[in-house]
């Protein structure tokens, strides 16, 4: 757990208690102290320092402190990859594999910072949207009897790049301006049923009859399709994932070969 002073104590002993239920080794640790080394630097170069949006600073300084959170990790994680076998005095054994975290709603919307913690050597569920992933996930709370799933399916969506005050608590589903279940409908529209903006406005009106107006849905529309596009530079770049279902975002769908092969495997085959 590669937490910083933004991250609540519930998300960092839910990782801990995940572990111990899992039966998997457990390192916990902060980062602040790289982070705060990192803005400083900034800071020392070009005599400004950027503050997050709750204490006054523009949207750009609470992006780019966000930013540098989430590509920290990404460093740190290869780096306990590459060295925790060694440091458990397993030589000679080669790395762990890194797993990105960036499911499809997220990638569609672009929320992700682009080589952050989602760039990784795979990642499991970057082709399964959150509404089936929360079913996967209260699957396997009943069948692996892991009752510690049920917080993690109610704990509501959050980054945790944002400091925690009385009044403001980060938000998910804020921040990109959909709910995961619109965005998981917006994912099979555009793949499945292969819909640009205007085809899914049309069938948009009936499935959120009742619920939405058609300007409201229009604009649902439009603001999807803008952050589809202007965010494609970083779906060119994501972790390939494991190819769950039809709807995937993922630019190597065209290509399913395997990439993480067992050498051993190959050597047989081609004996």
């Amino acid at each position: 757990y590669i937490g910083t002073k933004n991250s609540s104590t519930e998300t960092r002993q839910r990782a801990k208690d995940l572990a111990e239920k899992i039966g998997s080794y457990h390192v916990d640790l902060n980062m602040d102290s790289i982070v705060a080394s990192v803005v400083s630097l900034f800071e020392v170069v070009t005599g400004k320092k950027p503050i997050f949006k709750i204490f006054g600073g523009s949207n750009i300084e609470n992006l780019a402190l966000q930013n540098i959170q989430a590509r920290l990790r990404m460093v740190l994680a290869y780096l306990f990859a590459q060295l925790l076998p060694w440091t458990r005095g397993r030589t000679n054994t080669g790395g762990l594999l890194v797993l990105g975290s960036a499911n499809v709603d997220e990638q569609l919307r672009g929320y992700l910072t682009k080589y952050d913690c989602s760039s990784a050597d795979i990642n499991p569920i970057g082709g399964i949207s959150k509404t089936d992933l929360i079913k996967f996930i209260q699957w396997s709370e009943i069948n692996f009897e892991l009752p510690v799933l049920k917080e993690f399916i109610e704990a509501p969506p959050t980054a945790e790049l944002e400091p925690i005050t009385e009044d403001y608590i980060q938000s998910d589903e804020l921040d990109m301006g959909f709910t995961y279940n619109e965005l998981s409908i917006f994912g099979r529209l555009r793949k499945i049923d292969k819909c640009g903006p205007y085809s899914a406005f049309i069938k948009l009106l009936h499935i959120w009859n009742g619920k939405k107006t058609p300007r409201e849905t229009a604009e649902k529309v439009k603001n999807f399709y803008w952050y589809y596009s202007v965010n494609r530079h970083k779906q060119t770049v994501s972790t390939p994932s494991y190819h769950a279902e039809q709807y995937s975002p993922d630019d190597n769908r065209f290509d399913l070969r395997p990439f993480l092969i067992d050498p051993r495997f190959s050597w047989a085959r081609s004996k």
